[in-house]
């Protein structure tokens, strides 16, 4: 996935953060804002410490971020992904119909005609 798809600086997590426009279920959640400027998406991923170890951290991000790839998401969206620690006991087939439905009803996956 390529840089400029990622939310970098703290100002514009903290915008995300802001608007409060949320989703969650017992594992993610995830908050959006729109964002006119920008014909993309970008996103950011946070997993906590006390999901464990830096292996275990970057693993999460890694997958999340391949289900991201995957799927066709709207324009003009910034959003911000945090992980809940109980989501360490998921499988990668858990995590990857967990987080799509999620997105859906987010209402940040494309709808293909």
């Amino acid at each position: 996935m390529k840089r400029r798809y990622s939310l970098k600086k703290n100002e514009a997590i903290k915008r995300v953060l802001d608007q409060r426009q949320s989703v969650r279920n017992r594992h993610f959640s995830i908050h959006q804002r729109k964002n006119h400027e920008l014909k993309y998406f970008r996103f950011a991923i946070s997993v906590p410490k006390k999901y464990g170890n830096a292996v275990e951290r970057n693993l999460m991000r890694r997958r999340l971020r391949m289900i991201i790839a995957s799927q066709t998401l709207i324009n003009g969206v910034d959003f911000f992904v945090i992980v809940s620690p109980n989501a360490k006991t998921l499988t990668y087939p858990m995590i990857e119909t967990m987080f799509i439905q999620l997105l859906s009803k987010a209402k940040l996956i494309e709808v293909k005609l």
